[in-house]
């Protein structure tokens, strides 16, 4: 069974975050707040309104998710392509809002989940295996985790936010949600987390350079593709599988979680081969809900050597 670790340091509440260089924060956490006390159908149309100005209005973002979908969506044309960036920025607005009622109302999603490929984690705990899933960054934030909390427990990898205040709110609401929650500087913890036979969630979907990276291919286009996760499967021998998530309907929301099988044979030899078999199980997953990915990022910053920017 595995063995139970405490949460990391948690950020501790600062008085400086009293100072008026905040206030304009507090008065926007607490407007965020009073909104998950709105029923779904106006959610659901206030996060159209907000994804169609952010369309208009977030020129960077709009053209970095318009070239990747060009990249990735070469059959489609331009105007597929747009009406996709379009639906993108939508769902982002309907993920901020499924994330605070997965912080603070919860109860609004029991009995609207469905999950396919649990037998995998359970054959692997019986196992006595760690587990490593290989997730991406989709809409749905952290209503992912607390779909998945109600099926398994997992300790998530995540980035800490920059603004101290944000970080100190977004740790506490996540407590319920996530066994554990490790900062992706704490190499340490991760490893514990994996050695004590815990499910461990990763996102290696993201352009970190190639310091720790190799250039593998994502949706046919050269990417900067990290390779931690080889490490880490190495680590403890862990059972790798993939995990996805997403809304089948908008109206009247139901949501699904996918587990695949694990990977066989991994990690292998090839360095280069391990990164584009994760890489093609991201796509696998990312193209069941296409627009429910996080397109906005820039996949593809890093480029061969004597490669130009492509954004």
């Amino acid at each position: 069974m595995p063995k139970r670790l405490q949460h990391g340091p948690k950020p501790a509440f600062d008085w400086h975050f009293l100072l008026p260089q905040y206030w304009l924060w507090w008065v926007a956490i607490g407007m965020l707040w009073t909104l998950t006390f709105l029923n779904w159908s106006r959610q659901y149309r206030l996060a159209q309104h907000i994804g169609r100005l952010g369309y208009r209005w977030a020129h960077k973002r709009r053209h970095e998710t318009l070239v990747n979908l060009a990249l990735c969506f070469p059959d489609k044309s331009a105007d597929e392509h747009d009406t996709m960036a379009r639906e993108v920025f939508i769902n982002a607005a309907i993920g901020l809002f499924e994330s605070l009622d997965a912080w603070y109302r919860p109860e609004r999603f029991w009995g609207k989940v469905t999950i396919s490929g649990l037998h995998h984690i359970v054959n692997a705990q019986q196992a006595d295996q760690s587990i490593l899933l290989l997730g991406a960054h989709y809409s749905l934030l952290d209503l992912g985790g607390l779909i998945c909390n109600w099926f398994f427990q997992a300790s998530i990898v995540y980035r800490p936010q920059n603004n101290a205040l944000f970080e100190w709110l977004i740790y506490r609401a996540r407590l319920s949600i996530y066994r554990q929650q490790i900062s992706y500087h704490d190499m340490r913890s991760l490893v514990r987390a994996l050695k004590s036979k815990h499910i461990v969630w990763y996102t290696p979907d993201q352009d970190f350079g190639l310091k720790q990276g190799i250039m593998a291919p994502f949706f046919g286009v050269s990417a900067a593709t990290i390779t931690i996760p080889r490490r880490l499967a190495a680590i403890d021998k862990s059972a790798v599988m993939g995990i996805h998530f997403y809304r089948q309907d908008d109206r009247r929301p139901h949501y699904h979680i996918t587990i695949t099988a694990p990977l066989t044979d991994y990690p292998g030899p090839d360095e280069h081969a391990d990164a584009v078999r994760v890489n093609e199980l991201l796509e696998s997953m990312i193209s069941i809900a296409p627009t429910q990915y996080m397109w906005f990022h820039r996949r593809f910053k890093t480029r061969p050597p004597g490669e130009k920017s492509i954004y």
